[in-house]
């Protein structure tokens, strides 16, 4: 039975079927950027399972919002998906007025793709090794510490909000005008630590212009090498991003199904998983019910980041 479920689900089978053309996949960022880097590196590993050309339409705009909302209102047939990630999903909706989707009630969750931690770091010149440390300095000087972000409602922004209230801390917010502004200014002295997409850190951190104290997974995922999770030091606290694969809800499940077999099956590649880790980024696969609960708690998590920046939606 098991076997004959596979088959029904596997490649040439379903070409008589699903896919009998090309499927087009949203991503809602630019070209380049590490949303766009790995849906784009796996979406090619899923074309080659398929059988099939995955065209891929990048949809940048509104954080997000703009290439969202575009999947939201395609054909639930299949043929168009989405890659859709923490910022344009989840954080959107609570920070724009304009945006129309609800992303547990409009959409059909295919599977998770990876995981990006975000990585606590400090200028050198701070005093301080470990998360402990940060946190004891942090509490003696109320307000007076600097905290960068790449700008408001950036994710930089919600993950240093969230930490200071797990943490139990005040820092100044010095808000920049994207990531490698907020990074920099910690790099130079201008702020003391910022809380970042690990890509825009890690760099720096191996040329030893950045401390780097700890990452924002949970204390059970090494994403990596040695570096502790935050939650060894602080338990409780997680501010990951994610990224999946989803599409408009009401997807025949026979597709969903097989979009998620097969994504399970790419997540597998070496090549694939050398990309993902290039951009700080863990191959993660879901279940569509377990993608569901994880993005539950993650809009959970996210309403309680922003109502602590004490951001109202423009």
């Amino acid at each position: 039975m098991a076997l004959a479920a596979w088959a029904s689900l596997s490649p040439v089978n379903a070409q008589s079927k699903y896919p009998d053309r090309p499927i087009k996949c949203i991503i809602p960022n630019s070209p380049g950027s590490s949303v766009d880097t790995i849906g784009r590196t796996v979406m090619t590993e899923m074309s080659r399972l398929l059988g099939q050309a995955v065209v891929l339409d990048n949809r940048a705009g509104a954080a997000g919002a703009i290439g969202v909302e575009a999947a939201r209102q395609a054909q639930a047939d299949g043929y168009t998906l989405l890659v859709g990630s923490s910022s344009a999903v989840t954080v959107a909706p609570f920070l724009q007025k304009a945006v129309p989707y609800q992303p547990l009630k409009d959409f059909d969750l295919i599977s998770l793709m990876g995981l990006l931690p975000n990585v606590l770091v400090c200028n050198p010149a701070l005093p301080v090794n470990t998360v402990t440390q940060f946190l004891s300095l942090a509490k003696s000087k109320p307000g007076q510490t600097r905290m960068a972000s790449a700008g408001i409602g950036s994710v930089s922004h919600l993950a240093g909000a969230a930490l200071q209230v797990h943490g139990r801390f005040d820092s100044l917010h010095v808000p920049y005008r994207g990531g490698s502004q907020g990074v920099a200014s910690v790099v130079s002295g201008e702020t003391d630590w910022v809380l970042t997409p690990a890509p825009a850190a890690m760099a720096l951190v191996t040329a030893k212009r950045l401390k780097l104290l700890g990452h924002s997974m949970s204390a059970q995922l090494h994403p990596l090498g040695d570096t502790a999770a935050i939650a060894s030091e602080l338990p409780g606290f997680e501010f990951a991003s994610w990224i999946g694969l989803m599409g408009p809800r009401g997807m025949p499940p026979t597709t969903v199904a097989l979009l998620n077999a097969l994504m399970a099956q790419a997540l597998k590649s070496e090549q694939l998983n050398k990309v993902l880790e290039t951009n700080g980024a863990i191959a993660r696969h879901a279940t569509p019910d377990g993608f569901r609960s994880f993005l539950s708690h993650d809009i959970d998590i996210t309403r309680s980041a922003v109502q602590a920046a004490g951001i109202l939606a423009e």
